[in-house]
């Protein structure tokens, strides 16, 4: 068998030296199949299993890190040093009781971090295993979409338009194709490749649709690499760097009390060991040390709960970008539409029957590119057989640049003739009789587009560019069924919506009236040019405008770069090749169901399923997840300030330690390693677009650390001064202090109003007891501490308890003097009753005629029911 030959092995003649590589990609076709030991008719599905296991998957390799030593890297770096620091110290200064805890709580702590790590790691693949790019291949005869990775040499794949090609392959028969390689070599411009040309992996197809060879694959192609869709999900979003700098500021403000202690120590004469060892740890306390891995569970945890509506996160930091989006651009077909196109009465020129304008369209059709077009097209054929007696000698798929279809076509009577469809005003410009019949067509356009039809043009020739205008078929997509309420809600939530659409503006509309978007639809042609700022007048233009119309791709990067200089984030759906750039431009690119690789590739979150519906609950859900991290980050400020402040003013005003350096580090772990749980935690999202406000998070949590440093002053002066407890109680006694109000600061700020208007999570409560039950524990039985008894630590619960309740007033007066234009706190919001209307409005619509003037009756209708029910119910 030719596979056993020395150099006519698949993949290692590829991929064993460059000259072989070099020597495949030019080596005459048939001398090639006879070395891969393929044909243009591929392999067979057990040849394929025998290449697979012998060359291995199509795909590049990841360094993956030696588990061990990932887990050792916990215990190096800036924290893990102070840490390890203060261990040293407390064995210098004979402290080994302190010298085994901090060991003990250092283990611990890189346990639960790797632990976390690696879960959310292991999130992040399954969603990349959900976005694996499947090939179409020739199997047995018959084509196969298996994954790419199963690819292998001498397999027979075809690559259609924004198809990511799976390996290193020749191209078979066909007409040229155009090739996007700039992923790969940076040259901006798509390259043209003819049968036999070699196609490199990770390259896109821009124009064409051709079968190919493949004689290269996983670390054997020609660039040693296959595309990748999942971008790296360690991409830091402007979200996660203003919480680092929140860190960064809690470390500096640490470090200078620290040195302000260490003076004061120096001055006094304290032990130079003990007072290092305890400022170590105080920068322990202080240093965000869970804020790494909150963010990678609550963003991990987030991509799960969105994989579950169906929408996959290919960057996890798309999540909180998400969250800020004001402004949505919709692609309409398939999304705010169902994308099932109905065929309604064609219209005919010259005598032409309706049947055969349908018949002549199929026949310039595909049924197997499975597009939605083609399949209208050939279901409005009457008799399915007809199409039988017809045989397409060449067939030229549709393509962004000639935006038609053609085929040349041989009858049942031997002669050839030529059909095309597509663009109507592009058959008109390449049809013969354009002059003659022009007026009619655009008449019949109008009326089409007037009733929200599409029109189709239809071409014959019987000489190759000779092309006749024969009719235009009519085709209309319907809106989806919820697309109005969804819309309803969206505006509910501060989102404007904006559709884009390649039709005309009588169709685009049409929709946008009949979903409530607004008719102010802009000609995207008279958008300026899109290489140019945008001058006021036009940017106002696309600010205010509902939708745009006969939309390009260059039009589509045009609109989100003037938005975005406009202080818009923006959101942008799209499903082709040509919608790649603008999904990379905008700030939330989300890829429709059924999008080509290619817009995979670019876009931040990939759908699953068909609709608008889905992209609102993401919303939804990604809003709850910053909501999420706005509580992790005021509750670590608050307590990181409570605890600074208290300790340094106690060891400069009374010369106490409060508490001490093993105290300090299990306070800090306890709570840290419990906090992990807001993840999950209960959350109402805003009904507007969030935005990070350092101002407002650092006011309010500075109240609350003042606060809490007043009431830890409190407890010590009760303590001292009214109980004549001793030094070695009292700081038992404010160890639980800090535990127990430190985690009830958490259910202060979840909330922005009082602690009881939203419902905790059920895990979250309970690892918040289930830690401070084992910080009472330890205080009441006194392990590695004086021990207090249980009478005193309910009296701190108590204590702890009462000032919470006073805090959480302080935080309302503090929201109210910060952020005066707030919602009111105690005020009943108004309920938007805009989704139900619509929800009711459809269910009538439905159930009557459908006409236009029957759809405004139908929601004035479900309006009056829906408000006069929502009274009695209130």
């Amino acid at each position: 068998m030719a596979m056993g030959m020395q150099s006519g092995k698949p993949g290692i003649a590829a991929g064993s030296n460059a000259e072989s590589n070099d020597n495949l990609k030019t080596l005459p076709m048939p001398e090639l199949q006879k070395k891969l030991a393929s044909s243009p008719q591929g392999l067979s599905q057990a040849e394929a299993n025998k290449r697979l296991a012998q060359y291995g998957p199509n795909e590049i390799s990841e360094k993956k890190t030696n588990e061990i030593l990932k887990f050792l890297s916990y215990f190096w770096g800036p924290i893990p040093w102070m840490i390890e620091a203060a261990i040293i110290l407390s064995g210098l200064v004979q402290h080994w009781l302190d010298f085994f805890i901090i060991l003990l709580l250092l283990i611990s702590n890189a346990l639960v971090g790797f632990w976390e790590e690696h879960q959310a790691g292991n999130a992040i693949a399954a969603l990349k295993a959900k976005l694996a790019i499947n090939a179409r291949v020739k199997r047995d005869g018959k084509w196969t979409n298996p994954k790419a990775s199963e690819v292998v040499p001498g397999d027979v794949i075809r690559i259609r338009l924004g198809d990511i090609i799976p390996a290193d392959a020749r191209l078979l028969d066909g007409d040229p194709v155009e090739i996007d390689q700039s992923a790969l070599t940076g040259e901006s411009l798509p390259v043209t490749c003819s049968p036999g040309g070699a196609v490199f992996s990770g390259s896109i197809l821009r124009q064409g649709e051709i079968d190919a060879m493949v004689y290269a694959t996983g670390t054997h192609t020609y660039f040693g690499k296959t595309a990748q869709l999942v971008q790296s999900a360690q991409t830091t979003s402007h979200f996660q760097r203003a919480v680092l700098k929140i860190g960064d500021y809690l470390i500096i403000l640490a470090v200078a009390l620290v040195v302000l202690i260490l003076v004061v120590a120096l001055f006094r004469g304290d032990k130079l060991l003990t007072t290092l060892e305890f400022c170590l740890v105080l920068l322990v306390a202080a240093i965000p040390v869970a804020m790494p891995t909150v963010l990678s569970v609550t963003m991990a945890v987030g991509a799960r709960l969105l994989a579950k509506k169906e929408a996959i996160v290919t960057r996890l930091s798309a999540i909180e970008e998400l969250a800020g989006v004001d402004v949505l651009c919709s692609d309409k077909t398939g999304t705010l539409t169902e994308n099932k196109l109905t065929l309604g009465d064609p219209f005919a020129v010259n005598n032409v029957g309706g049947d055969q304008v349908i018949l002549w369209a199929a026949l310039a059709s595909r049924a197997e590119d499975k597009d939605t077009i083609d399949l209208a097209v050939i279901g409005g054929v009457k008799d399915s057989d007809v199409l039988k007696s017809y045989q397409v000698v060449h067939f030229q798929p549709f393509d962004p640049v000639h935006k038609r279809t053609e085929a040349t076509v041989k009858g049942g009577d031997g002669k050839q003739f030529f059909v095309a469809k597509g663009a109507p005003q592009v058959i008109l410009q390449m049809s013969k009789n354009a002059g003659e019949i022009k007026p009619a067509v655009e008449k019949a356009i109008n009326d089409f587009a007037a009733r929200g039809f599409r029109s189709l043009g239809v071409a014959r020739a019987d000489e190759e560019n000779n092309w006749q205008f024969v009719g235009m078929l009519p085709l209309f997509d319907p809106p989806r069924e919820q697309a109005k309420a969804t819309i309803a809600s969206a505006v509910q939530m501060g989102v404007k919506i904006k559709m884009v659409t390649g039709d005309q503006i009588a169709i685009a509309q049409e929709t946008a009236r009949t979903l409530g978007l607004g008719t102010n639809i802009l000609d995207a042609s008279g958008l300026g040019d899109s290489n140019k700022d945008a001058s006021p007048e036009q940017a106002k233009a696309i600010e205010d405008a509902d939708g745009f119309a006969q939309v390009f791709p260059e039009h589509k990067f045009h609109i989100i770069d003037v938005l975005q200089k406009h202080g818009h984030i923006v959101g942008m759906t799209g499903d082709g090749v040509n919608d790649a750039p603008a999904l990379k431009k905008a700030d939330c690119g989300i890829a429709v169901s059924g999008a080509t690789d290619a817009a995979r590739a670019a876009a931040s979150i990939v759908l699953l399923t068909s609709g608008l519906t889905v992209i609102i609950d993401a919303m939804k859900e990604s809003r709850r997840i910053f909501q999420r991290m706005n509580s992790y980050a005021m509750y670590r400020i608050t307590e990181t300030l409570r605890v600074l402040f208290f300790m340094t003013l106690a060891i400069l005003v009374f010369n106490f330690y409060p508490v001490t350096a093993v105290m300090i580090v299990m306070i800090a772990l306890l709570n840290d390693g419990a906090i992990l749980s807001i993840a999950y935690d209960n959350v109402h999202y805003k009904d507007k677009p969030e935005a990070w406000n350092m101002r407002l998070v650092l006011a309010i949590s500075t109240v609350l650390g003042v606060a809490g440093v007043v009431a830890a002053f409190g407890l010590f002066y009760l303590g001292e001064r009214v109980f004549h407890m001793d030094r070695d109680h009292i700081q038992t006694l404010m160890y639980l202090k800090l535990s127990v109000a430190g985690h009830l600061t958490i259910f202060l700020t979840r909330t922005r109003g009082p602690f009881w208007s939203i419902r905790p999570a059920r895990i979250l409560w309970m690892a918040v007891l289930g830690t401070q039950i084992v910080a009472t524990l330890i205080a009441v039985f006194g392990l590695f501490m004086t021990p207090i008894g249980w009478k005193w630590a309910a009296f701190v619960w108590g204590y702890a308890i009462v000032w919470a309740l006073i805090n959480d007033r302080v935080k309302l007066l503090a929201y109210r003097i910060f952020d005066p234009n707030g919602v009111p706190l105690l005020v009943k919001k108004q309920r938007n009753l805009r989704p139900e209307i619509a929800a009711a409005a459809f269910e009538l619509y439905q159930q009557r005629v459908h006409g236009q003037s029957q759809q405004d009756q139908d929601w004035f209708e479900a309006e009056r029911e829906t408000q006069a029910a929502h009274k009695k119910a209130s």
